[in-house]
């Protein structure tokens, strides 16, 4: 059976992704690329040689798969291995704070999301009355169609898909501003199956490590850096996702 890959996170721009897959292919040409759309079941997969997930669902979902590494962005907020969610509302209501949008609607992609939900949910204290409903959407884009539509009035949304919007789908952002972020959280990691073994981890590491420094590949996706990294690395979101 052939060793599946996908990059399902931020592929805004799918050319990008393209080339970054066809940079990883040079070292496994035997695997398979995909773009799923049943994302828990493609990380489960017995198969997967590499994936990028978040954080959230690594640690509460997918006990059993390894984590190869994580890329570091150069997105505005990004600090080395570290990503945050930023607060987007329309723009009549610029100058407001989160504590302003009390009993109001928000809107997120999943409730399995860190950044989303859970950095939002952290950002209010876990008070899940604060807002007066929350909407799910399904993606961080359909949250911003949200906001512009008027059916809800904040959203959490990674700092990295909103520069990826910002270069790649404007349209996405019109009408809308940011009037705050939430905290640093540890940032996406890239996943493989229980299955793989220490030497491919390595040969993963090794081929992500060459393309995050390989700028007209790395560069249009915002990628600064690789770094290997564990499970351990993302117990804190369990730490932050548990406070009363």
């Amino acid at each position: 059976m052939a060793a599946n890959f996908a990059f399902p996170m931020y592929d805004v721009h799918p050319a990008a992704t393209d080339a970054l897959v066809s940079a990883l292919l040079r070292d496994f040409p035997e695997a398979r690329f995909q773009r799923p759309t049943d994302l828990l079941s493609h990380w489960r997969d017995e198969s997967l040689l590499l994936s990028q997930t978040c954080g959230y669902p690594l640690m509460t979902q997918l006990p059993e798969v390894q984590v190869v590494g994580q890329f570091h962005y150069t997105a505005p907020g990004c600090v080395e291995g570290n990503y945050r969610s930023l607060l987007v509302v329309r723009e009549e209501e610029k100058g407001k704070t989160l504590w302003d949008f009390h009993g109001r609607v928000a809107v997120s992609n999943s409730p399995d999301s860190q950044s989303g939900y859970h950095a939002l949910r952290n950002s209010v204290k876990h008070d899940d009355a604060f807002f007066s409903a929350v909407h799910w959407t399904g993606s961080h884009r359909l949250s911003l169609s949200a906001l512009q539509r008027r059916t809800a009035d904040i959203a959490a949304i990674d700092n990295v898909s909103f520069a990826l919007f910002a270069r790649y789908e404007p349209e996405a952002l019109a009408g809308l501003t940011v009037i705050g972020e939430t905290a640093l959280t540890p940032g996406l990691p890239l996943i493989t199956s229980r299955h793989t073994s220490a030497e491919t981890i390595a040969r993963l590491r090794a081929a992500l490590s060459q393309i995050a420094g390989e700028k007209n590949v790395a560069e249009p996706l915002l990628i600064g850096g690789f770094r290997p990294a564990s499970r351990r690395d993302y117990e804190v979101i369990l730490t932050a996702s548990s406070y009363a």
